[in-house]
């Protein structure tokens, strides 16, 4: 059995290896993915190192300068209070997509365990945490993010419990549909007769099946948190109204659209730019994963 297992395992190995170079031609093959993932990558280094080259701060006020138009000095225009706009919507982004990856990050991490763990034991444990899983399902999203932030205030932490709690049912469902599939194929038949532990069960042969999916998944919910971190401080329920965010920025200034359309516009583009960009690889990595669009 032991040897049927490594034969097994090898194959597996093999095929992965081959199925990973063919994606990776096809996604390159999309422009659209291409183009999704070039901008994502030109936004994380504007994010990143822009800030440390502008001459202003994210939270210097000068009121002197409020609602300045678009000029060399301020490529941006300014705020209400006089921030330039071009600063704070890179510190902005830094923060929302801080706030998409730690979110998601905690939702797969959760929402895959409970639902390897529910597919593999099966029985009552599957009945316990799908129910558990359902219960969270039928909970609007944005209302019950709303209640969290209502309850505890504005904060980053705050803002990411009030995400992740119904981030991970996704994953859930996703995880033990596709465990479902391959906990009685015959290698996991093997391994589970030549003696292995759940543990390594689940992390060697369950596991690995699910990655690819899982992968998509988590691409394409990428941009919820971030129109959700956007939509609660607009309210001024997510991150506390001096933090730069994208959200907040719009929050800020929305009511002077007229006198200063660019404190606002910027922004707003900052949002459609990277929940487009993450679209575009979500649905090009979708079609590279799919063997059977891959023709």
């Amino acid at each position: 059995m032991a040897t049927i297992d490594l034969q097994a395992g090898a194959e597996r190995t093999a095929r992965a290896r081959r199925a990973r170079r063919g994606a990776a031609r096809a996604f390159a093959r999309n422009p659209l993915a291409v183009t999704g993932l070039l901008v994502l990558l030109a936004l994380v280094l504007v994010a990143g190192v822009g800030p440390m080259f502008s001459p202003y701060g994210p939270y210097t006020i000068s009121l002197q300068d409020k609602y300045q138009p678009v000029s060399t000095k301020h490529p941006l225009g300014t705020d209400f209070f006089g921030r330039d706009v071009l600063t704070r919507l890179m510190y902005g982004l830094r923060t929302s997509l801080a706030v998409a990856v730690l979110t998601e990050a905690i939702g797969l991490l959760a929402g895959v365990t409970l639902g390897l763990l529910s597919a593999y034991f099966g029985r009552a444990l599957d009945l316990v945490l799908m129910r558990f899983t359902d219960a969270f399902l039928a909970l609007p999203s944005l209302l019950f993010a709303l209640a969290i932030m209502a309850v505890r205030g504005p904060g980053f932490g705050n803002l990411l419990l009030a995400l992740a709690l119904k981030e991970w049912t996704g994953y859930a469902r996703l995880a033990r549909a596709e465990g479902l599939k391959v906990r009685a194929v015959e290698y996991v038949e093997a391994a589970r007769a030549s003696g292995a532990s759940h543990r390594r069960i689940i992390l060697r042969h369950i596991l690995p099946s699910t990655i690819s999916t899982v992968i998509v998944y988590a691409t394409l919910a990428l941009p919820i948190p971030i129109l959700a971190e956007a939509t609660l401080s607009f309210l001024g329920l997510g991150l506390p109204i001096d933090t730069p965010s994208l959200g907040n920025m719009i929050n800020v200034d929305h009511g002077y659209m007229r006198e200063a359309w660019w404190a606002v516009t910027f922004p707003g583009l900052a949002v459609a730019v990277v929940v487009l960009a993450f679209n575009f690889i979500g649905d090009g990595l979708r079609d590279a994963l799919d063997p059977r669009l891959q023709q």
